[in-house]
């Protein structure tokens, strides 16, 4: 175990009598060559590449492949459908533009959790964390677990349905499989997030460039009154963006990584900005791919959009399609899960979990604890929770607190005018993805307040828990006595140092 110094960090030093241990001291394991001056820390591995492969990876999961016809069902008409996704893909980018300055000005890891505490202090930042604790992060991850559990099933069992056991049973080792990676090498989690997201692209140019070859060949009967007034829902469309915002979802979570970026002022403005725009333009183009092939009704009727679309394009390989959708569920589980240990980590260095959150693998440079945090309570969701009840209970508090993050950023130019920031955006752009979110907030409240209140009572457990766990000075004697028991334990059996920044 590495000796830890006065002020927490891993010094590296053997503890031998020779250079001042003590005789019987368990001597420290080799640091990795590159360890700069045997400090324990998570290193900068993260290139522009593995960031553009974050925020791409994490935002393409199976919706497009499956089901992307919430914009066109809402919109009403071929032509509207295609304004809402690049509109919403202009929107996003408002967003994480908006993010690319705060991160380059707070060059903190921890994404949402880490603006609102810079911003509005510690007991907004901590009922955001509460939430993504105990519902948001374990439920999401279940539910594109299970998707993926079921698409790399389906080429065995074709034409059959998939047995619900062997779907879980997919996922729990989908899942295991995922936080092993995360847990023993950053390296590798980053170079597989490469190889799922150049996977996701081409299963995208799969689709687009027959569907493009027939359009350009004269396949436009589908486009045909495309804008026709008749058809266009006035009332559906605030719905529609809702969808569209929800697709583009995920250009956040490189900021979740900030302190593992290289050169953040610049790798971070550019990852985001190169994302987005392959982003929306995969996205614009899939859809035109698709109506090309299929008439509007054929595409709201489809169970899996991309199924249909390649056995009337390609016969035969469609049976490939779920194997890219699950490879897709992959990227997405590896990325997010990667960005939520992060967050975790972060949140323990604050204080606002337990400080075994915030210990990093001495060898491995992993947090080790963050990353398997999550682990029980997916796998417990997965078999016992009604999983997608939770979601919906929880899924507007994404973009309340998201909002929230963005109007600090609008906050802080004028309560911290000296902050550096080596990117800087005009402020009509926070201005109106901030107002964008909490409109759709105010669209959940009106269109199902029954369980958005829900959701919203279930976040606000976090007051409590904030004075129960992170204010009052005696904590329950149940939680001094499981920390007591449990520290020492990782400390000597996991090699796990906690620094301090």
């Amino acid at each position: 175990m590495t000796r830890r110094s006065v002020n927490g960090e891993g010094t590296g030093v053997n503890n031998t009598p020779q250079n001042g241990g003590h005789p019987g001291d368990t001597p420290a394991p080799k640091e990795e060559p590159d360890a700069p001056n045997g400090k324990v820390e998570l290193r900068k591995k993260v290139t522009l590449l593995q960031g553009i492969s974050i925020i791409i990876g994490t935002i393409i999961g199976a919706g497009i492949f499956i089901s992307p016809k919430g914009i066109l069902k809402n919109s009403g008409s071929v032509g509207m459908s295609l304004v809402v996704w690049i509109v919403c893909g202009v929107l996003s980018l408002f967003g994480a533009l908006s993010y690319a300055e705060l991160g380059t000005s707070i060059q903190k890891s921890g994404g949402h959790y880490t603006y609102i505490l810079e911003a509005f202090g510690p007991q907004m930042a901590f009922i955001r964390l509460w939430a993504d604790l105990i519902a948001i992060r374990p439920a999401g991850l279940a539910v594109i677990s299970l998707a993926f559990g079921q698409y790399i099933l389906e080429p065995i069992f074709m034409p059959c349905g998939v047995p619900e056991i062997a779907i879980k049973l997919a996922t729990s080792i989908g899942i295991t499989s995922v936080m092993y990676l995360n847990s023993m090498s950053t390296s590798w989690t980053n170079r597989i997030q490469i190889f799922l997201t150049f996977s996701k692209l081409l299963a995208i140019a799969i689709i687009i460039v027959p569907g493009l070859y027939m359009l350009f060949k004269g396949e436009t009967k589908n486009f045909e009154n495309a804008f026709e007034v008749s058809n266009i829902k006035l009332t559906g469309l605030p719905l529609a963006f809702y969808s569209g915002m929800y697709a583009y979802a995920g250009w956040f979570y490189l900021n979740f990584v900030t302190e593992e970026v290289e050169n953040p002022e610049k790798t971070v403005p550019l990852a985001i900005c190169i994302s987005m725009a392959i982003v929306t333009f995969c996205y614009v183009l899939t859809n035109v791919a698709y109506y090309t092939v299929m008439s509007a009704e054929e595409l709201l009727a489809s169970q899996a959009v991309a199924v249909t679309f390649a056995g009337k394009m390609m016969g035969n390989f469609s049976v490939a399609v779920p194997v890219f959708v699950a490879l897709s569920c992959f990227g997405s589980m590896n990325g997010c899960l990667f960005a939520f240990s992060r967050m975790f980590y972060v949140a323990s260095r604050e204080g606002h979990l337990p400080e075994v959150l915030s210990m990093i693998h001495v060898r491995r440079h992993t947090p080790l604890a963050a990353v398997l945090v999550l682990y029980p309570m997916t796998v417990f969701q997965l078999f016992v929770g009604d999983i997608y009840s939770l979601l919906n209970f929880m899924s507007f508090l994404r973009w309340l607190f998201i909002g929230v993050a963005v109007l600090g950023l609008i906050y802080m130019r004028y309560t911290r005018p000296d902050m550096p920031r080596p990117f800087k955006v005009p402020l009509f752009i926070p201005a109106i993805f901030s107002f964008t979110c909490f409109f759709m907030v105010f669209l959940s409240l009106y269109s199902d307040p029954v369980n958005t209140g829900i959701g919203f009572a279930i976040s606000l457990t976090g007051i409590p828990a904030y004075y129960i766990f992170i204010v009052f000075d005696r904590r329950p004697k149940w939680l001094q006595d499981g920390l007591g028991n449990t520290l020492p334990s990782l400390r000597s059996h996991c090699l796990i140092s906690n620094p301090t920044f």
